[in-house]
């Protein structure tokens, strides 16, 4: 059975008869005659009482053609909604994003993205790097504002530079440091919060690395899951942190911040997604991403 069938039979019901459908349609009456018959030896019942020139519908025939027209409709929607898919208008997006980095940018670009496709379901996933990596995994987000991937994902997926960042200190104000920027060699002594590397290891080796490259190696007091966390922790006084100078953004009353001396790592911050043919939303996403690139990298000049 073939939606054509459908379309026949219903039109000799609409139109009251075969000629009349015939005509209407377009097709010759013996094909018409020809779709019925096929349709009614694959039921297995008669659809049509005739009388005269007048096709009349049996009592079978009347309930298949109530189901035949939802049918119809149904398959109707269907088309109309895989075309409205296939432009954008509709359809499902998954974004996954590390908050106090993002939202330099995010919530404009989300703005921008929603006033052009409005029938667009966005998800927005906020968390860490390492769980984006697992919401990949698990289907839940198409892109990712993280920080760069470990090289066993970096071969499976795209990403794209947004910006780079530089690393600052972070020391409870209780301290009372009246310097503009701190020697990364003066912390050797200090007890260190650190985002744990689990979360986030592009950030985790960095600050390691930083340490090392200025002749100590970090004593790390606590590991924490959240940024909130890290500057909760030196906050009360439990020891310094060296984090991305986009934490910045989180309220932290009693936290003075400080540029490292010397001042030559950056951080990167990217969007990934895996690759493989992107779902129409994805890549429309992606376009308005390239398009407010230049605006994203101006609004995350750190001074």
């Amino acid at each position: 059975m073939e939606l054509r069938h459908l379309r026949y039979f219903t039109a000799i019901v609409l139109w009251k008869g075969y000629r009349q459908a015939s005509r209407h349609l377009y097709i010759a009456q013996p094909s018409i005659s020809q779709a019925v018959a096929d349709l009614e030896g694959e039921l297995g019942i008669k659809l049509f009482a005739r009388e005269g020139r007048v096709a009349k519908l049996t009592p079978e025939g009347q309930v298949f053609y109530e189901e035949a027209l939802k049918t119809l409709a149904q398959a109707e929607r269907s088309i109309t909604t895989a075309q409205r898919a296939a432009k954008g208008e509709i359809g499902t997006l998954g974004i996954g994003f590390m908050g106090f980095t993002s939202y330099l940018f995010l919530p404009d670009l989300i703005r921008k993205y929603k006033s052009r496709h409005p029938g667009v379901a966005m998800r927005l996933v906020e968390d860490v790097p390492g769980g984006q990596d697992i919401a990949f995994d698990r289907g839940e987000i198409d892109i990712a504002f993280t920080r760069p991937l470990s090289a066993d994902r970096r071969a499976h997926y795209d990403t794209r530079l947004l910006f780079s960042e530089p690393l600052v200190a972070a020391l409870c104000k209780a301290r009372k440091v009246r310097a503009k920027r701190i020697r990364i060699a003066d912390l050797a002594g200090e007890r260190f919060i650190v985002f744990q590397r689990s979360s986030s290891p592009a950030v985790f080796d960095t600050i390691v690395r930083v340490c090392n490259d200025n002749g100590f190696s970090p004593r790390l007091q606590n590991e924490l899951n959240n940024m909130n966390s890290v500057l909760a922790t030196v906050e009360a006084g439990e020891g310094v942190a060296i984090i991305p100078a986009s934490a910045r953004n989180l309220r932290a009353d009693n936290i003075s911040f400080f540029r490292l001396q010397p001042d030559d790592v950056r951080i990167d911050f990217v969007a990934a997604w895996q690759k493989r043919e992107p779902s129409v939303p994805l890549k429309l996403f992606l376009e308005l991403l390239e398009e407010e690139l230049p605006s994203i990298r101006e609004k995350t000049l750190f001074p």
